[in-house]
């Protein structure tokens, strides 16, 4: 998903996403533990998600407070 698409997300929709992938996450690293994924780039891919979901909710939460 790209920086650009997260923005048009509304905080409720962004946590929500945050939460589902978070636990898709997971999910694959006890699937890959147990048997090599298919494709296990995922996994970075996933986490980098993951990491700009976070980057844009705190960034949202630091312009509330400015």
């Amino acid at each position: 998903m790209k920086q650009e698409e997260l923005r048009e997300l509304t905080d409720k929709e962004l946590k929500d996403r945050l939460e589902a992938a978070e636990k898709d996450y997971a999910q694959l690293k006890i699937q890959h533990s147990i048997s090599p994924l298919d494709n296990p780039a995922k996994i970075t891919l996933d986490r980098r998600n993951i990491a700009r979901m976070k980057t844009e909710l705190r960034a949202r939460e630091l312009k509330i407070n400015k």
